[in-house]
């Protein structure tokens, strides 16, 4: 991939500063501290800014301000890219670039189209991204839903910064929830064919177990009945998994969220993967007996407690084929790995780590986010149930009322670590305070833009043949230099897991686009100024499609 035109411009600007400073005799060139750029907050402080003077006043034993000046007298401005310099304050010298190094920001997004912004960060390394991953007895909640948005779009991030992705999902198929699912159906079966039973204590009432019993009454009538208890209750596991996996999968098909791996925390007990995880812990004298019970040594990795791993009743606890499902992650060799879990698992974590410390394994290459809980608020109140069932709204429920693109913007919009009130009513409104209308509507408006142009007969040349000179109002070189940020914010999204990142830098864009819209007139008398802005906005254009595919948002032509 080619090198960035503003990463190109930075290391121009300080190999001209190290040029300098050693023409001026301040300091030898391995004596010079790291030179920072930062961009400054107020654009009247020019491009870029330094405070290198100030770094070598040890050094250079003069005062900031001289140092500045002496640097400045012995700049190469050409070299630099650099049309004029100033100091200011104690000594920080800021740069006023020459705006015709953006242009190469042009030809480098037309160059690579939907690839512009991949970066080779995370090149060679694989990563492991596990999220949703809900016990398969109900419909996806809000909490879920959150997770999957923000953990797909992880996994979109992570992909173009380089690293090779693996997305899964742990099925949760053993266990207490699963012997509750197959009784629920099973009573519900039973009631479908006239029988006077209760549903079990602890049973599942939703109206889809009502739906499976109705089903399998049509399929199979009363042939169960003649099935020994533990034929039937493995027919009705098999049976009530797979439509509830079903569910889930058409459910997060709908929402754009896929996954690689399908991982069943039942295989981990078939092929003896419990069994050998704890065996691991007790040969490596990780473990110890008390009360009847096995317990880990969690305490000498961290945790707040030791914990139990085989009651005295000679059952797993829920730990136990989570160290073994972990275990296996490690066993397969990612160079990473990414947990995202909801927030009521924050206390999980500490012990989980403990138990990959404690198998030999190394627990920085685990990372677990936190997906805080989700408020959904409709004419200014709580909402906390579905109009249509009562219930608790599900993923499904808010779907249907307000449309994927809302929800996955909305729940990308914020870090996942922070509580999120989603407000249906302006997820839904067609104005610019709704911050997903008003990012699509500048796509949309480009399009719009592209289509008058056809109408009038306007041909736009290949990039080469444009005259990019021709864009010099602030508006461009803001927007060009906003386009131009997108690989280093890719990069800072992927290294510190923050996809909200790119929803940020998409309203800043949108934004900006808006601004120039009403400023300035596209379409010209003019035609190679003409040529020059549409082959800015067709830039503009295919960087508000790439992020927003990022985040699992549609690209609108119309809207």
């Amino acid at each position: 991939m080619t090198v960035n035109p503003l990463e190109q411009i930075n290391q121009s600007v300080k190999e001209a500063i190290l040029n300098a400073i050693a023409a001026a005799d301040l300091a030898a060139r391995d004596e010079v501290p790291a030179i920072v750029l930062e961009v400054p907050k107020d654009k009247a402080h020019g491009d870029l800014a330094t405070n290198a003077a100030m770094q070598l006043t040890r050094i250079a034993k003069r005062n900031p301000r001289q140092i500045a000046e002496e640097i400045l007298k012995h700049i190469d401005y050409e070299q630099a890219g650099v049309e004029r310099a100033e100091i200011a304050g104690p000594g920080f010298i800021n740069f006023f670039l020459s705006k015709s190094y953006l242009y190469p920001v042009l030809e480098q997004i037309y160059t690579q189209g939907e690839n512009y912004g991949r970066v080779k960060l995370g090149e060679g390394k694989k990563v492991q991204v596990e999220f949703v991953s809900a016990n398969p007895t109900g419909s996806l909640h809000l909490g879920h839903a959150r997770g999957a948005a923000v953990g797909d779009a992880l996994c979109n991030v992570l992909d173009y910064a380089g690293y090779e992705v693996t997305r899964e999902y742990y099925i949760n198929d053993a266990g207490n929830q699963v012997a509750n699912l197959v009784k629920s159906i099973e009573a519900r079966y039973l009631q479908e064919l006239g029988q006077d039973v209760e549903m079990p204590e602890d049973g599942y009432h939703g109206e889809d177990i009502k739906g499976f019993a109705k089903e399998l009454v049509a399929e199979k009538g009363d042939a169960l009945l003649s099935l020994p208890p533990e034929e039937r209750e493995a027919f009705l596991r098999k049976y009530g998994l797979e439509k509830e996996l079903d569910k889930i999968k058409r459910d997060l098909n709908r929402f754009r969220v896929g996954f690689d791996v399908w991982f069943s925390e039942t295989s981990l007990y078939v092929d003896g993967q419990v069994e050998k995880s704890l065996e691991e812990l007790r040969s490596k004298g990780q473990t110890y007996e008390l009360e009847g019970a096995t317990w880990l040594k969690s305490t000498e990795y961290g945790d707040d407690k030791d914990r139990v791993l085989v009651k005295n009743d000679g059952t797993y606890t829920y730990l136990t084929p989570d160290i073994a499902y972990h275990r296996n992650k490690y066993d397969r060799g990612f160079d990473r790995m990414i947990n995202i879990w909801g927030a009521d698992h924050h206390g999980y974590i500490p012990r989980v780590k403990a138990a990959m410390q404690a198998l030999g394994n190394d627990p920085d290459k685990l990372t677990v986010l936190i997906a805080q809980m989700v408020s959904l608020f409709q004419d200014g109140e709580k909402v906390k149930m579905s109009k249509r069932t009562g219930k608790a709204v599900t993923m499904v429920d808010l779907m249907d009322e307000v449309g994927v693109d809302a929800i996955r913007y909305f729940f990308t919009m914020r870090s996942m670590d922070s509580h999120l009130d989603f407000d249906m009513d302006l997820a839904i409104s067609t104005s610019n305070e709704n911050p997903v209308y008003y990012v699509q509507y500048a796509h949309a408006r480009i399009c719009s833009i592209f289509r008058q142009a056809e109408e009038q007969g306007i041909e736009i040349p290949a990039i080469q043949d444009v005259k990019l000179s021709k864009l010099t109002a602030e508006h461009e070189f803001d927007l060009l230099r906003k386009l131009g940020e997108l690989p280093e914010e890719i990069g800072l999204a992927a290294e510190n897991f923050a996809p909200h990142r790119l929803v940020r830098y998409l309203y800043e864009l949108a934004a900006l686009f808006h601004s120039y819209y009403k400023a300035e007139r596209v379409i010209t008398e003019d035609a190679e100024q003409t040529a020059a802005r549409l082959a800015l906005l067709g830039a503009v254009r295919t960087v508000l499609a790439n992020v927003l595919k990022l985040i699992g948002v549609s690209a609108p032509e119309r809207m």
